[in-house]
């Protein structure tokens, strides 16, 4: 692998962001190497500094973030004082960037189709049919099926999955000799996921391509990456090679990190928390709930007579994909075709699959986003049409509460927490005054471990994890019996994820909560479910109790699903 030039060198690299309390040193004096026909992995938690060195490497650090010292040598080029036009033409030709967030990489005014040949033709001397042809075949290589009509969709129109894929896409337009992928699989399930690290990996070897690949996810990096460097609050405190981070680590960050990550071969009572790890000086310990007096616990032991929280009978929906004159000749997809399942009281059950398979659609279906065109829902024993406003409506919405993937993107930027939280509250009058939804606002924050001081602050003043939380307070304060989390931790960090994760075992347990639990990550499902569906095309292959389904499944598909897992073997020696 090694060469006489390596294709990037950072040597002694310092990012700062001067702030009214301070300079916040986001990167001291890292030195890094990438050399032709290897993938590097960046890994730490949020904060860490890794999605800085990226963005410092093709000039894109945000206002009035700066780099005060070191170089950035690209193909022996110094990258540092390059102007504007000679940046942009590193940008894309040669180092292509996959962003973490698929929304802000593509613009939902244009079809993705005018997205990528747009950037194909500014990138390649090819023409318009060229570029349209190049385009059908880059959407197909990162998993897309229907790969011509889809050129014709809004990024809207996509899963956050397939929106990914579309960024990946667009990143390898160029045909570009260097590629930093940040957080390149955080929206993935396990099958795509799988199809992508193959790709980069086949594009690294064939192309002798430069790759570096920022994560939180330790599977990723074990599976990927040649080479490893651990950050942890802009430093590096650890660099080697993949088989010597993963399997014995020397450093008791990179222990703490790798210690966090649920097995996928056997189920824990709960996950292991991180002693080291201490990002954000918030005491995450939850006050534990008295059912018998709090007023959480008011509706604690209500049942539903039948004994299924949720059922679902034959639910179908299909949305268009391309109009037509006539209906015959339109293009639809079957988003959900005939699901029937049941979920019991206090039990949580898992909806897996692949991105587009149709999870998401039917946690909406649920709780009243969408219409089925076919179908029942019965909540608490009760038949009901969420979408309605009559009071048999209400009060099962009331019971539902959804946690969705994204909390920034779910809470109101502009209201204080003590507001948003407050909303469902003052919404379904379930406070006698002004003072009570305060009171009652300020303990749920405590029992979600953020406590009453977080009230007073706008989303924006906090983390991930923290932000999760918040989503996890309101969701609970209309007293609910069943929660739909969709992939609630998969943006988050290992070790938040295993604060959020156990935090919802425990809001359960206290409450007798049901929940609806989605996700593509396999080992959380298996951590946290009683019972798994598995999904895809819209149609359920599979239903069964979590370990038989991961000792024994029956399904050819759900087989597939769980051989595509990450293999965690040098993991294995941390659980023992």
């Amino acid at each position: 692998m090694a060469t006489d030039q390596a294709l990037l060198e950072i040597h002694n690299l310092s990012v700062q962001f001067p702030t009214r309390r301070g300079v916040v040193e986001a990167a001291r004096a890292i030195n890094l190497q990438v050399q032709p026909g290897e993938v590097l992995g960046l890994v730490g938690e949020s904060g860490a500094g890794k999605s800085t060195i990226g963005n410092a490497i093709i000039d894109l650090l945000e206002h009035p973030g700066r780099v005060t010292e070191g170089s950035i040598l690209f193909q022996g080029e110094e990258l540092r004082g390059l102007d504007d036009d000679a940046m942009r033409k590193v940008r894309g030709d040669r180092i292509g960037m996959i962003f973490q967030d698929p929304q802000t990489s593509l613009n939902p005014l244009l079809r993705i189709g005018e997205q990528l040949i747009e950037t194909i033709r500014k990138s390649l001397p090819v023409s318009d049919k060229e570029a349209h042809s190049r385009a059908v075949d880059l959407l197909e290589a990162v998993g897309i099926d229907q790969a011509e009509v889809r050129l014709k969709s809004y990024p809207h129109q996509f899963s956050g999955g397939m929106r990914q894929r579309v960024v990946i896409a667009l990143a390898l337009a160029g045909e570009p000799d260097l590629i930093i992928a940040d957080e390149p699989t955080t929206a993935l399930d396990v099958s795509i996921q799988a199809q992508i690290l193959d790709l980069i990996r086949h594009l690294c070897k064939t192309r002798n391509l430069g790759v570096i690949i920022v994560t939180h996810d330790i599977g990723v990096i074990a599976n990927i990456a040649d080479r490893v460097a651990v950050m942890y609050r802009g430093e590096v405190v650890e660099t080697g090679p993949v088989a010597q981070i993963v399997g014995a680590p020397q450093h008791d960050y990179t222990i703490s990190l790798i210690a966090a990550v649920p097995p996928a071969d056997r189920k824990l009572e709960r996950f292991n928390s991180v002693d080291y790890i201490d990002g954000d000086n918030l005491d995450h310990s939850a006050r534990r709930i008295d059912v018998g007096t709090h007023w959480l616990g008011e509706q604690s032991h209500s049942k539903s007579p039948d004994g299924a929280a949720v059922s679902v009978e034959n639910l179908k929906l299909s949305f268009v994909l391309e109009r037509a004159l006539f209906k015959r000749n339109r293009k639809m997809l079957q988003a959900v075709d005939d699901v029937t399942f049941s979920i019991a009281d206090g039990e949580t059950f898992g909806l897996v699959g692949e991105s587009g398979s149709g999870k998401s659609t039917v946690a909406r279906l649920i709780v009243g986003l969408y219409k089925p065109q076919a179908g029942r829902i019965r909540v608490m024993g009760q038949e009901v049409e969420l979408h309605k406003q009559d009071e048999q409506s209400l009060l099962a919405r009331r019971a539902l509460q959804m946690i969705f993937q994204d909390p920034y993107s779910s809470l109101n930027g502009r209201l204080k927490v003590l507001d948003i939280v407050a909303e469902p509250i003052r919404f379904f009058k379930m406070a006698g005054s002004e003072k009570q939804v305060r009171s009652i606002v300020k303990d749920l924050l405590d029992h979600v471990g953020l406590g009453a001081a977080a009230a007073m602050r706008y989303p924006h003043e906090f983390s991930g994890g923290q932000r999760q939380r918040i989503s996890i307070a309101r969701a609970l304060a209309s007293r609910p019996r069943i929660l739909i989390c969709d992939e609630p931790t998969s943006a988050l960090d290992v070790s938040i994820q295993a604060q959020i994760l156990n935090l919802l075992k425990d809001l359960q347990q206290e409450l007798g909560l049901t929940m609806l639990f989605i996700s593509h990550d396999l080992p959380v499902i298996r951590q946290m479910c009683d019972r798994v569906a598995v999904m895809r095309n819209g149609a359920i292959c599979e239903i069964a109790q979590t370990e038989l389904l991961f000792n024994a499944p029956s399904h050819e598909y759900t087989r597939h699903l769980l051989d595509l897992m990450p293999r965690m073997d040098l993991l294995d020696r941390h659980y023992q």
